[in-house]
């Protein structure tokens, strides 16, 4: 493995990318490096956190962050259990830092939690002694997802971030993949815009470090990457958004945009897809397209998040 056995990681947590330094980020993203090509092995397993658990506390649905996080222990070799809201007892009632609490008494070393609340994965970083990664948090942050992104671009763009531009596109006043991913592309030195009808920009997005665009024709125009957010269809629901014809036609990524785009720029989504709506067909399969990287992507960053939180009291190699 290429770690730097000298660099020591701070955190007991992951959060949220505002925690972290360009120091951490280089060195988290170093070593996402070095399991990416753990999982290109015939055999996609290797003993580093043997003996270690990891609890996957999903109390919001997910298909690509629990089963990345699934894959990234196991493959460590760690002890990997799954609980959601439907199989505990948060269903009969109990309080989050009660269920917290039973599951911190079985020695977990790493809880990684999905919540609907902003602040819970923050709360149970404060009550408990293990490891806590935030693995989406209400519309706050999802840390976990922005470094994934920044390890597609990284591939990409051979980890040349500066001076590079990058679009946000799509429901941002909803997204905690957006606020994250401001936070760190910009700490990277990416030029970050965004584009949205203006009922899903956050309140005060006007004084966040980006350009803000309404027109998706002059928003693309030369950058480096396009980020499509998934279009939240319940928003529709409370009266912001127009008619979802009128939501594809004036902000769906197609070709003809990304023709207006800088040469071999590249596409990514954090899924799930609304294909045909916020995001073309042929768009979303084409060879510009990092999506199913982001996948791969997701496992090695997700495999590193673990290794450093779980070992970060220890030395340890593989």
């Amino acid at each position: 493995m290429n770690d730097d056995s000298r660099y020591h990681w701070p955190h007991k947590d992951l959060l949220d990318v505002t925690q972290l330094s360009a120091e951490d980020v280089s060195h988290l993203l170093d070593l996402a490096a070095s399991f990416q090509e753990i999982n290109q092995r015939p055999v996609k397993k290797v003993p580093t956190l043997k003996g270690k658990t990891v609890v996957l506390f999903f109390v919001e649905n997910s298909t690509r962050t629990k089963t990345s996080f699934d894959v990234a222990g196991k493959r460590l070799s760690a002890d990997t259990f799954s609980l959601g809201k439907s199989g505990s007892s948060l269903n009969k009632g109990e309080s989050l830092k009660d269920t917290a609490l039973t599951l911190q008494a079985m020695a977990p070393d790493v809880i990684v939690i999905r919540h609907y609340s902003s602040g819970a994965a923050a709360f149970l970083a404060e009550l408990l002694p293990c490891g806590i990664v935030n693995g989406g948090d209400g519309w706050h942050a999802h840390p976990t997802q922005a470094l994934l992104d920044s390890f597609s671009l990284r591939q990409a763009w051979g980890n040349n971030f500066s001076g590079k531009t990058l679009l946000i596109l799509g429901d941002i006043a909803h997204s905690r993949v957006a606020r994250s991913n401001v936070h760190l592309l910009r700490m990277l030195g990416v030029n970050v815009r965004l584009c949205a009808p203006r009922t899903l920009l956050p309140a005060g997005a006007e004084h966040w470090p980006v350009e803000i665009y309404g027109d998706l024709r002059q928003a693309v125009r030369d950058v480096d990457a396009v980020m499509c957010l998934r279009l939240q269809l319940e928003r529709q629901q409370a009266g912001l958004l127009p008619d979802l014809a009128e939501y594809s036609r004036r902000f769906c990524l197609g070709a003809s945009h990304l023709a207006l785009a800088a040469p071999d720029a590249k596409v990514l989504h954090p899924g799930p897809m609304n294909r045909g709506l916020e995001i073309a067909n042929d768009i979303a399969d084409a060879p510009a397209s990092l999506v199913l990287d982001q996948v791969a992507s997701g496992v090695a960053t997700r495999m590193a998040v673990l290794y450093l939180l779980a070992m970060r009291n220890e030395g340890g190699d593989f």
